[in-house]
């Protein structure tokens, strides 16, 4: 699987080494050598992924695609969504850039270690110090290089399993630590307003039950009604399209020949993912 971990790696070492234990912990901020130095080593460590068999037309259609996958488990069948989406976007020429949050081991804990600057040392408001850091480039490397990322994607697809009818906690922490003020959302930048307008994202999932268990009679409710607060709430608020979710009611209840044809029928609908419109998610 080719999603740059190595050079996330190498990135951060990098910006530790030159970077002291307060400023890790915010206490002082960078100076403007350091952070041109760290700005220059995300983009050194992170080139896009591009296949190498594409054709001029391919070229000319290149979507930027950020893939957050969000499974303890890389043989699990999210690992094989996620694996299946690599390669057939890379095959079709996109450029592909990839948060396996599992393997990065990333902290879902949002506090002050989210900052190397600090605007009020005596009481910790995470907006403020989001809004503050915005100004002052004050993000540790960790979250610049995940915000560079997500400004940089024309397609976002989150790939994980439904857990208590919603996402994992570490893929909900890594919202609560990227989605930042003033860099994401803010300022009237919301909604139809957002800084992602252009922008599209999609959920790809699997869920326990069958689907009839997610109709709107059914023993757990409406799908729909389940992800908007995702789709609405994160993904619309932000200014991102919404395309219809990718589903998988219950993959282990599947046969191995099953389970193929659904990768095989995710392959396809990602063949023209570029040109797929928005679905209307509704509000609440």
């Amino acid at each position: 699987m080719d999603c740059q971990r190595c050079g996330l790696r190498s990135a951060l070492r990098q910006s530790r080494a030159k970077t002291d234990k307060s400023q890790i912990l915010g206490w002082a901020l960078p100076t403007k050598p350091y952070r041109e130095g760290f700005y220059k080593m995300v983009s050194d460590a992170y080139p896009t992924t591009k296949s190498k068999h594409y054709s001029d037309k391919a070229r000319r259609n290149t979507v930027k695609v950020l893939i957050v996958f969000a499974h303890p488990e890389p043989k699990s069948f999210n690992g094989a969504l996620f694996q299946r989406a690599i390669d057939t976007l890379q095959k079709l020429g996109h450029d592909v850039q990839c948060t396996d949050l599992y393997a990065m081991k990333f902290d879902p804990v949002s506090d002050r270690r989210n900052f190397t600057s600090m605007k009020d040392p005596n009481y910790f408001k995470q907006q403020i110090e989001e809004m503050y850091a915005t100004e002052v480039e004050g993000f540790v490397p960790e979250l610049e290089i995940e915000l560079q990322k997500l400004e940089w994607c024309d397609l976002m697809i989150w790939q994980f399993p439904l857990w208590w009818f919603s996402v994992p906690a570490v893929l909900k922490g890594w919202v609560d630590r990227v989605f930042t003020m003033g860099r994401v959302y803010g300022g009237g930048y919301i909604y139809e307003t957002g800084r992602f307008q252009g922008k599209k994202a999609m959920l790809s999932l699997t869920l326990g039950g069958t689907k009839e268990h997610y109709l709107k009679d059914g023993f757990n409710g409406d799908i729909q009604a389940i992800l908007r607060p995702i789709q609405r709430g994160i993904f619309q608020f932000t200014g991102f399209d919404v395309l219809a979710p990718h589903i998988v009611y219950a993959p282990v209840q599947q046969t191995d020949e099953v389970r193929q044809e659904i990768l095989d029928n995710f392959s396809r609908r990602l063949q023209a993912i570029e040109n797929e419109l928005p679905i209307a998610v509704g509000k609440y």
